[in-house]
């Protein structure tokens, strides 16, 4: 199989000691690439370094994570958008918005996504959104900001069929990680209704290990669990799901090989 990995924190200090059997593994496991989006300032520099060592398969995004989000955001989305203006970037990412682990700066985080959907068109790249507990919400923002004019994926796709389609609709990605795996994780109705051209497979690491990893500590090369689950829902191979879903983050990204300037 060939695989893309469109969601993960490798550079993060859960990999510290063994980072290299970490690419190792997702090498052997058949991962052609691996997308990582940015959290704040204080991961750009092991973010970069990461992709400085692995050139052409570990690729960097550059964004605020909502979670990141606080009073003084416009000061993180200044070093933001000085790192878009050097180049180097596959994505503005990870944006977005989460009301499952705090809503104090639910505002801020609304300003801050409509500002980095705008960096998106600004430098002509994808979005990669985070959405956690807010979906309705985020697509809302996205239609606010003219999605005619972005391009992107909602990752760790945990919706419905109906919210699918209205992401698809609008012309984005759908995100699928270790929660497709999970017995309750109520994805499969999803999987079952939605086109292969329409995903993009994640792992989200460290974090939402797939089963049967679940609980452990999540890495790229557990990613063929992903693919195995939706082949087996859909009725066809994990072949042809690793190879129209690394096709679709190649198209969305649009990678030219030009480097990030460290």
């Amino acid at each position: 199989m060939q695989l893309v990995d469109s969601h993960a924190h490798i550079y993060l200090e859960h990999f510290k000691e063994d980072i290299d059997d970490v690419v190792l593994r997702a090498m052997e496991a058949g991962v052609e690439r691996i997308y990582m989006p940015n959290i704040d300032h204080t991961s750009i520099d092991d973010m970069l370094e990461l992709a400085y060592r692995y050139p052409d398969f570990c690729l960097p995004m550059m964004g605020l994570h909502p979670c990141s989000v606080n009073k003084h955001f416009e000061k993180e989305l200044y070093l933001v958008e000085d790192w878009l203006n050097k180049g180097g970037f596959v994505a503005v990412g990870e944006v977005g918005t989460d009301l499952y682990w705090d809503k104090t700066y639910w505002k801020e985080q609304q300003e801050a996504l409509k500002i980095q959907l705008g960096f998106a068109t600004q430098f002509d790249l994808p979005f990669v959104i985070h959405c956690r507990d807010s979906i309705d919400e985020t697509i809302e923002l996205v239609r606010e900001v003219d999605p005619e004019e972005l391009n992107g994926v909602f990752h760790c796709f945990t919706g419905t069929v109906d919210q699918a389609n209205a992401l698809i609709d609008l012309g984005f990605k759908i995100g699928l990680g270790g929660v497709a795996t999970f017995k309750n994780g109520g994805l499969e109705p999803v999987i079952a209704n939605i086109d292969l051209k329409h995903m993009v497979l994640e792992t989200d690491s460290p974090y939402l290990a797939p089963v049967p990893n679940r609980g452990k500590r999540n890495e790229p090369s557990y990613l063929v669990a992903v693919c195995e689950k939706i082949a087996s829902v859909k009725n066809i191979t994990p072949d042809e799901v690793a190879e129209t879903t690394s096709n679709n983050s190649y198209q969305l990204f649009k990678y030219n090989g030009k480097k990030s300037t460290l």
